[in-house]
């Protein structure tokens, strides 16, 4: 009979604790993979990396714009001058002599580049107009047609690099875009356990206070009844005292962890989020060829491999190319006239031939030239070395995660089964606590063993959970469906 009323005054004990325990603000449930799309769809992060693509994007158009046809209305409309000019006289003598005149002229050109050469070709019309305010007269001189082209010769051609580069430079920004909503999701992952550890850890601590609190209840009277020693109680007692000091440390730790949350995500709620413990990740081979190999194919790293071994390429040709002679040829062949009127331009136009050679040809630059080469090697050959250190780092990285991934699914099933023995074993403890059939001490062991299973438990969730985006972000794969993330 004795044991069944210790046991009523146990769970009445614990009862009255635990209501008054749980009565909290309300709070929203949340899972991780509802906080995984919160982080993509809403949080700071993720606004900044599509704010980021749109301006690459914006950069890609403008770059593919520059080598379509040109068309550009230029002039100076109106350019009036009134002042005194110098004029040197027939005899030698200088007079300074009014002018009020008003010269305006406006071109219109249609351009090309040539990516190939860097040269660019043209066509144009131009209309000049000279009024002169004091002798009252209006001229017109004009190009109805011309065509020509501006080709630059032994000189550095960027127009060719950039076709190379600013493709890969656009295709990285495309992939780094896929990456960071990657990491958004990674970071949400580590702040939502961070939030549930600190949640399960105050759950710990609020039950390990009621079942402290009922246990010194109910020791207070079997020391009464002489079934129990003054010293097995003041370590009671103690264990009350250490179990409000862990619950207030939990609390704190628990809204340090709920702000750090909410901030990740954008969260603008006053309720309290309440996170459910996610299930064992979903078991799939990963093969590590293939882990290299879409790691190779999808990832802003890989594609920027190729793009810094091309920008060391063009710096080091750019360095050959200003060492020597310079030259820029111009060329253009059309029609032009003059006359009173606008249209006397038009009329029996006189041919008009242009062309210009202009050139540099350094004579002595104590070594400079030679200088700025032998730099450009120097730099090639660190980039080539860089960037295959990079690269086997890159390849040794997803290697360890694919690694990784299979050695931390069998740790959750190994915690998980951990976790059920060691809460089954507190149970035993407890009851034969309270038949008098154990000690204080193996108590508080049982309680100390079942804590920290539950603890190892959610942390090897936390750290399966982890490697998932983790190498969902190394290889911009997801494995679990077997396609890439788009």
């Amino acid at each position: 009979m004795r044991p069944f009323i210790t046991r009523l005054l146990f769970l009445i004990f614990w009862l009255m604790a635990y209501r008054s325990s749980v009565a909290q603000a309300p709070a929203r449930a949340l899972r991780l993979d509802a906080a995984v799309e919160m982080a993509r769809g809403q949080s700071i992060s993720a606004k900044q990396a599509a704010t980021q693509k749109e301006t690459a994007y914006w950069r890609w158009r403008s770059f593919t714009s520059d080598f379509k046809p040109q068309l550009s209305l230029t002039g100076t409309l109106p350019s009036f001058t009134r002042s005194f000019v110098e004029v040197t006289q027939p005899d030698g003598n200088i007079a300074f002599l009014p002018v009020s005149f008003n010269n305006s002229a406006l071109n219109l050109a249609l351009s090309q580049r040539i990516t190939r050469t860097g040269g660019t070709v043209f066509a144009q019309k131009q209309l000049q107009r000279f009024d002169n305010f004091i002798q009252n007269s209006t001229l017109y001189n004009g190009i109805p047609m011309a065509i020509g082209i501006s080709q630059p010769l032994s000189q550095f051609n960027l127009w060719k690099w950039d076709k190379q580069t600013e493709p890969l430079q656009y295709n990285e920004s495309q992939q780094q875009y896929l990456e960071s909503l990657e990491q958004v999701a990674l970071d949400a992952t580590v702040y939502y356990f961070n939030l549930l550890i600190a949640q399960v850890n105050l759950n710990i601590a609020e039950t390990n206070l009621v079942s402290s609190d009922t246990l010194y209840k109910i020791a207070t009277q079997k020391l009464s009844l002489g079934k129990i020693s003054q010293n097995d109680l003041l370590q009671l007692q103690l264990g009350v005292l250490n179990a409000q000091k862990d619950l207030a440390s939990a609390r704190q730790g628990a809204e340090v962890a709920q702000l750090q949350l909410k901030t990740h995500l954008s969260y603008r709620g006053e309720e309290k989020l309440d996170l459910a413990i996610p299930l064992p990740g979903p078991a799939f081979p990963v093969d590590a060829a293939k882990a290299r190999q879409e790691a190779l194919n999808n990832r802003a790293d890989a594609i920027a491999f190729k793009r810094r071994l091309l920008e060391a390429s063009r710096d080091l040709e750019k360095a050959k190319s200003n060492n020597g002679f310079n030259a820029t040829l111009t060329a253009a062949f059309g029609l032009s006239n003059r006359g009173n009127q606008p249209l006397d331009i038009y009329r029996k136009p006189q041919d008009r031939e242009f062309i210009e050679l202009e050139f540099s040809i350094p004579i002595m630059d104590w070594g400079r030239s030679k200088s700025r080469t032998a730099t450009a090697k120097a730099n090639l050959q660190l980039a080539q070395q860089t960037v295959e250190q990079d690269k086997m780092s890159f390849e040794q990285e997803v290697y360890t995660q694919v690694t990784l991934m299979g050695m931390l699914q069998q740790q959750v099933n190994l915690t998980a089964r951990a976790d059920e023995i060691a809460a089954q074993r507190f149970q035993i403890a407890q009851d034969r606590f309270l038949l008098s059939d154990l000690s204080i001490t193996d108590l508080s062991i049982a309680i100390q063993e079942k804590d920290r299973a539950k603890r190892d438990y959610i942390l090897a969730l936390r750290d399966y959970w982890r490697a998932y985006y983790t190498l969902r972000l190394l290889t911009l794969y997801d494995f679990e469906q077997n396609r890439k993330i788009e």
